[in-house]
């Protein structure tokens, strides 16, 4: 009887680890994935800023160079042309 009570209080005790391991590891799973999900919209957040922060440049680079600014300003052009379609194509 005592050997029962013994036994039956391991069984229990063993089952309670690996509840409480499987809960942990659970935890950790969840976390994890609701913060690459914050992180993951904040990153489209920057994304749609730079969006309209490389059109409006484009647009401040053409208008300089319609008003005669030609010293460094098509070459500036050029090169956030190029990369923007160089982005686009990646």
């Amino acid at each position: 009887m005592k050997v029962d009570i013994i036994l039956l209080a391991e069984i229990i005790t063993a089952c309670g680890v690996i509840l409480g391991a499987v809960l942990t590891i659970y935890k950790f799973y969840d976390g994890t994935k609701r913060q690459n999900a914050a992180q993951n919209e904040k990153i489209k957040k920057i994304q749609s800023e730079q969006t309209l922060i490389c059109f409006a440049l484009s647009a401040c680079l053409d208008g300089l160079e319609q008003l005669g600014a030609n010293h460094t300003v098509p070459k500036a052009r050029e090169k956030l042309d190029k990369h923007l379609n160089k982005a686009a194509h990646d």
